[in-house]
């Protein structure tokens, strides 16, 4: 330990000490006005960052969106309602499917990057990934409530590449509310299905907030939150139909949170954070296997709706933001710990097996430090902001049962580690009165895989002040994680794993030669702005993806007890491409209209058969189209009723079952439907509001089967109430 301490604190201090910050910007004339005349404010550099969260590829969600539409259990329930993004499961088989995460762009859950104020969340690495590379896990959008939420930023594209590993896809950067004035909140939240098959939700929490002195202010929030699983009858009526054994619904699953910060502020240019949380997440067993398909009973002893489950995980975190003169700084360091605690998990490996007694322990430690300069520069008369940045990621895994059949390293305890340094540079540059030149470099190096360039270069041409013009293509990456790297990490498929051509059993092992994933992200985007309120965009995206990270097909090796080894592999090519768009208008003075589209057009990742043939596979299961659409009455300025509607197109089944190695011409598609949906969110008075509501209006539910696309379940139809008060 002494030895990895050393390397801690050395990586920490190289990044506090020599990295400089990241961000740079772009210009506006802006004017204000005052009761008595104009002060010209002339021109207003951005920094790259505000430049970025203004322009294409970028949304927002709002504290009042939130309200207006709340969500019953994780953020990603409204994220998914944004241009380009969708829920999947980790595979483009389904395996796991009703833990459905956040995908950006198809790019996958393990491609979009979740941050909390900025600082990257990283428990889901503690979770083992399976035969198709799908983990057991539900992401990492659920560690904040909803209610301690100031607002969302999703970014998307080129853009997201500065973020360094892991943001292929995209970023979703959760901004929590912070202290200003002395503040105490309340929140109540209940989730009735109309179906009693399905699984409802009760949700409380409160914050308090305020200033302790002239300097410092502090934070405190608690939170509980239920969300049962689904009766086990759910999808019976629909495997029957489908031909399929029964599969399970959507597991329950309770979140408890307690977050303090304080924060002081000994001047106006300085700003300290010292920041806390802790979340115990388990889980209520719906009787889930790898595959699907039921287990209710282990030893004729009933599990269902006990715990088999449960991840702790803390942070502390220390952040200062600082206004010089020279500029402007960001830089933090946070250590974020996750205990994650599974019933039966197999000496094998394989997270499929329960049982009632065994547990296993995996402990993740993440330790990140980042920091941020923000300075004015003039480059051919030509002025703009720098950003330099340095970050250090430091990740350190702990399996106390990590193998077993393979008789490699056969169940003693597996310990491994990856230790990242990033520094990246980008600009932001007014070039005339119409065009802003954003380029960017990142270099990063890991122990474990080498060097990594990350060149980037975004522009915005405004033809006048309503049309304007985006481009924008960048490099992007992601390291192979730990489970995929170490040798002696054996993942057991339990007989659901040997692809044709292959001797069975056969068992998975990590390569230490693993490169990191890369791709070419792509965009070009129109913009239209009007006086009137009336906004529109359309985007073309394309990412050229390369050295994916999957499940070898071939055999790497004879196991000693008889049988064979496959390997992680980096595969060939895969491309993802699509257009996004979006439209807004207010209708008269009490309406307004909101709709976005996204439409895939390729979605294919290449794989290498044991006898040397090429197949095709979609990289993830997302709809082949999706449309979101609201329209908000404002009745009274203290009331507003929103009708929102979602269409997701056909969702083409897996052309290849990985772990069979048999083409799925059986297999069926999902096919299309519509989700209609109607809230209402009255201010009762300046402290206190009521949201309420009716979700998915025509009970149009999807029953997962498991056969094809099949392989998730939508809630029906769903009655929501929502109190929120201010003391």
């Amino acid at each position: 330990m002494a030895k990895l301490s050393s390397r801690l604190a050395s990586g920490t201090a190289l990044v506090l000490l020599l990295s400089t910050g990241v961000l740079v910007g772009a210009a506006s004339a802006q004017t204000a006005a005052t009761e008595d005349d104009s002060i010209d404010l002339g021109t207003i550099i951005l920094s790259a960052e505000e430049q970025i969260k203004q322009a294409l590829g970028v949304s927002n969600i709002t504290a009042e969106d939130l309200e207006k539409t709340p969500v019953a259990n994780d953020i990603s329930e409204i994220v998914r309602k944004m241009p380009g993004v969708n829920l999947t499961g980790n595979s483009a088989s389904g395996a796991r499917g009703n833990n459905r995460q956040i995908d950006i762009r198809g790019m996958g859950p393990e491609n979009t990057l979740i941050l909390i104020d900025g600082k990257p969340v990283t428990s889901r690495n503690s979770v083992k990934m399976g035969r198709q590379a799908e983990r057991d896990t539900r992401g990492d959008s659920n560690w904040v409530p909803a209610e301690m939420i100031e607002r969302i930023e999703i970014i998307r594209g080129p853009a997201a590449a500065r973020y360094g590993s892991g943001a292929a896809g995209g970023v979703v950067n959760i901004i929590t509310r912070k202290p200003e004035e002395f503040t105490a909140t309340a929140g109540l939240h209940y989730t009735i299905p109309a179906n009693k098959l399905e699984g409802g939700t009760k949700r409380a929490n409160f914050m308090l907030a305020g200033p302790i002195g002239q300097d410092l202010s502090f934070r405190f929030y608690g939170n509980i939150n239920k969300s049962e699983a689904d009766d086990i009858a759910l999808n019976a009526d629909a495997a029957v139909l489908a031909g399929t054994t029964t599969q399970a619904g959507r597991e329950g699953v309770t979140n408890k949170d307690v977050g303090a910060l304080l924060r002081w502020e000994p001047n106006g240019s300085h700003q300290v954070d010292l920041d806390f949380s802790f979340s115990r997440q388990g889980n209520e067993y719906s009787g889930d296997s790898n595959s699907g398909s039921l287990q209710p009973d282990v030893n004729g002893v009933n599990i269902i709706g006990q715990e088999t489950n449960k991840m702790l995980r803390r942070t502390l975190a220390v952040t200062h933001r600082g206004d010089f003169d020279f500029g402007e700084s960001f830089s933090y360091l946070q250590w974020e710990n996750t205990r994650n605690t599974r019933n039966g998990v197999s000496t094998g490996g394989s997270p499929d097996n329960i049982s009632t007694t065994e547990q296993s322990t995996i402990v993740y430690d993440s330790i990140t430090a980042k920091s941020e300069w923000i300075l004015p520069i003039s480059i051919f008369s030509r002025e703009g902001k720098l950003t330099l940045g340095g970050e250090y990621r430091g990740e350190i895994l702990d399996d106390e049962n990590a193998t077993g059949a393979s008789n490699i390293n056969s169940g003693q305890p597996l310990h491994d580690e990856q230790h990242q340094i990033g520094l990246y540079a980008e600009a932001n540059i007014l070039w005339g009165e119409s065009l802003t030149l954003t380029p960017g470099l990142r270099y990063d190096y890991g122990d474990t895989y080498g060097s990594n360039w990350s060149p980037s270069l975004n522009a915005t041409y405004a033809f006048n002040d309503e049309w304007s013009m985006k481009l924008g293509i960048a490099r992007a990456f992601k390291a192979p994680n730990l489970f995929q790297l170490n040798p002696n990490y054996v993942y057991s498929t339990m007989g659901m794993g040997c692809p044709a051509g292959v001797t069975t059993p056969c068992e998975i092992l990590g390569n230490p030669d693993l490169e990191p994933e890369s791709s070419v992200n792509k965009e070009i985007g129109f913009a239209y702005a009007g006086d009137n309120g009336l906004s529109g965009s359309l985007t073309w995206f394309r990412n050229d993806y390369k050295n994916r990270i999957a499940p070898g097909l071939t055999s790497a090796g004879v196991r000693p007890a008889g049988g064979s080894y496959l390997r992680w592999e980096n595969t060939p090519d895969a491309i993802v491409e699509g257009v996004e768009g979006n439209f807004s208008t207010p209708i008269g003075e009490a309406f307004l209209f909101n709709v976005n589209v996204t439409k895939m057009i390729t979605s294919v990742g290449k794989l290498r058969l044991a006898n040397g043939s090429m197949i095709e596979n979609p990289l993830s299961l997302v709809p082949d189209h999706t449309i979101n659409a609201s329209l908000d009455w404002a009745v009274r300025d203290d009331l507003t009723f929103t009708l929102s509607a979602t269409h997701y197109g056909k969702i083409e089944a897996a052309t290849y079952a990985v772990h069979t190695g048999i083409a799925n011409t059986d297999l069926e598609t999902r096919s299309a439907y519509t989700l209609v949906n109607l809230g209402m969110k009255w201010d009762v008075s300046e402290k206190a509001g009521i949201s309420a509501g009716v979700t998915n209006i025509f009970n149009e539910q999807i029953f997962r089967t498991g056969d094809g696309a099949n392989t998730f379940n939508e809630p029906g139809r769903a009655f929501y109430i929502g109190l929120n008060a201010t003391f």
